[in-house]
């Protein structure tokens, strides 16, 4: 770890350390709402998911209680209000060409991959160029340990191409029904299959060897990686089925993290029990911890305010007493002629009589000595060293 990295990480465990960890118990205090709430979250997808029935593309139509294909006079008359429901579809990939005409003769309108000539419905190819940061002779430190230290950094740049796609019964298409995979406005991750992965070295130039020389960055490699999928794939489809027109359709629910997946709907239960176990049992683990370091800053700096206030308190009670003991203190200080030397360095009126406590300076009169233990931090005024208590320094 270079020197800057260590000052960071001590600027950083400083601010979570400050007010007796009130910083960090904040902090923790976040994390486990945050557990909360995602706990919440998965706990209603949890139920949704169990609760929603797994069907062929050909069961779909019964289960929604739509007319068949057949009857196109009743297709026309379907509230499609009514007709909307949560399933998961298990199904086979085709493009939607194949089924709008010839299947066929449409089925060549599907994509295909550049690198392994495969036939897909969707083709994610991302390019991401890999740079080596290293600090340099002419770099923004001299420290020879950070000279050497290296660090990668990554610019990724995704190209995304599809083509409209349904899911059909593998074994019955094409005399079977489909159903359109609408993906338009979904966050949720594809099951695509990595068919292209290579890293191809970057030639240096003169260029590159004056980036390195100034501690610039340079790259050194380019990943190419292609994703796709392919057709005939079977996967599960977890959203919202409606009829348009007599045409099924399913789209994404923003409430569940799963859309098109490899996994069954068995696996998608356990998954998410494990994550809503996990979540819950953090949440209070975090929620627990940040109580007792929240209540231990409180009782902390209670204590000190209390201990401030008492100390305060004696102070004043003891500057009531020496100024009824001793009332000519004032006039006693400001008779005669004080010489420069011996004057007090805060008001340069009265003769110096008090001396600071653990540090010894005898450079105040008596009143401005308390004037300083009054304060809220007191400290020397020659040294800056924290005051504790002054004392009367008696000339015989």
């Amino acid at each position: 770890m270079s020197s800057h990295e260590q000052v960071l990480a001590s600027l950083v465990s400083q601010l979570a350390l400050s007010f007796d960890g009130a910083i960090l118990g904040v902090a923790l205090a976040y994390a486990a709402v945050r557990s909360f709430l995602k706990f919440t979250s998965n706990s209603k997808a949890l139920r949704k998911i169990s609760k929603a029935p797994t069907l062929r593309v050909s069961d779909l139509r019964s289960v929604l209680d739509l007319p068949q294909p057949s009857d196109e006079n009743q297709n026309q008359n379907v509230d499609q209000g009514q007709t909307q429901k949560l399933v998961i579809v298990r199904g086979q990939v085709e493009p939607k060409s194949a089924v709008d005409g010839n299947w066929k003769s449409l089925r060549s309108n599907a994509l295909v991959s550049h690198e392994c000539g495969d036939k897909a419905v969707i083709i994610q190819r991302t390019q991401t160029c890999i740079y080596n940061e290293w600090k340099g002779f002419f770099g923004w430190t001299s420290d020879i340990r950070a000279i050497f230290g290296r660090s990668w950094r990554e610019q990724e740049s995704t190209s995304l191409r599809m083509v409209p796609f349904v899911l059909v019964e593998g074994g019955r298409w094409p005399q079977s029904d489909y159903v359109i995979v609408n993906i338009d406005g979904s966050r949720h991750a594809l099951p695509l299959t990595t068919v292209y992965h290579q890293l191809q070295p970057i030639d240096a130039s003169p260029y590159t060897f004056l980036q390195a020389l100034f501690g610039h960055e340079y790259p050194v490699g380019l990943l190419d990686e292609e994703k796709i999928l392919p057709l005939g794939k079977e996967i599960n489809a977890v959203g919202i089925c409606s009829s348009r027109n007599g045409v099924l359709e399913i789209k994404s629910c923003k409430d569940l993290p799963y859309f098109l997946s490899d996994m069954t709907k068995d696996q998608m239960v356990v998954d998410l029990a494990f994550k809503t176990k996990v979540l819950l049992w953090s949440g209070v683990v975090l929620g627990s911890l940040s109580i007792g370091i929240l209540g231990y800053a409180a009782v902390r700096n209670w204590n000190r305010w209390k201990e401030w206030r008492q100390h305060r308190q004696s102070q004043q009670q003891n500057h009531a007493a020496s100024t009824d003991d001793d009332p000519q203190i004032d006039a006693d200080e400001e008779a005669g002629d004080v010489p420069d030397g011996q004057l007090c360095v805060i008001c340069l009126m009265r003769r110096r009589r008090s001396a600071f406590i653990p540090c010894g300076h005898l450079v105040c009169c008596q009143l401005c000595a308390i004037s300083v233990e009054r304060e809220v931090s007191p400290k020397c005024p020659l040294c800056r060293q924290a005051v504790r208590n002054s004392m009367r320094i008696f000339e015989c």
